[in-house]
């Protein structure tokens, strides 16, 4: 990975501590390993909001609560974006102006906001540009190979 801030989207986070995610979590837990070690994470408000509420819901088996709530506070400290008003109204102008869904509209806007110069996910179309942000998934190699390559 190249050493730029880095915006981790709500699915990286919930990969990572999800043990069934089978290469996925593996892919998280490095990605993540190393955005600690180079202090070049950063997330927003919805991220960890999201981030619980799927843990402790939708897992198979779900995190539980307090385990949920040590990640996020652990995590906050990548915490650079809030969602206030004036972010959704900027994220609602990129959703339309780049024909994008708004959670993922707000998504980008606070990686723009964060300065970001990277943002990992794989809910947006990898390799896509806004302004000096890309956007990479990181499981990309992985959903790539054929069934049965591994």
């Amino acid at each position: 990975m190249t050493a730029v801030k880095t915006f981790v989207d709500t699915n990286v986070l919930v990969y990572a501590h999800d043990k069934a995610a089978g290469q996925r979590h593996l892919t998280a837990r490095s990605v993540l390993t190393e955005l600690w070690d180079t202090r070049l994470g950063s997330l927003s408000t919805q991220v960890l909001q999201e981030f619980y509420a799927v843990a402790t819901r939708k897992l198979n088996p779900p995190l539980p609560r307090a385990e949920t709530r040590a990640i996020v506070a652990a995590y906050s400290e990548w915490c650079d974006v809030a969602t206030e008003p004036q972010l959704i109204v900027a994220a609602s102008r990129l959703e339309e102006e780049h024909t994008l869904a708004f959670w993922d509209a707000l998504i980008v806007q606070a990686a723009i906001w964060a300065g970001a110069q990277r943002l990992l996910s794989e809910d947006l179309q990898a390799g896509r540009r806004f302004g000096t942000l890309m956007v990479e998934n990181p499981f990309r190699e992985a959903t790539e190979r054929a069934p049965g390559e591994g």
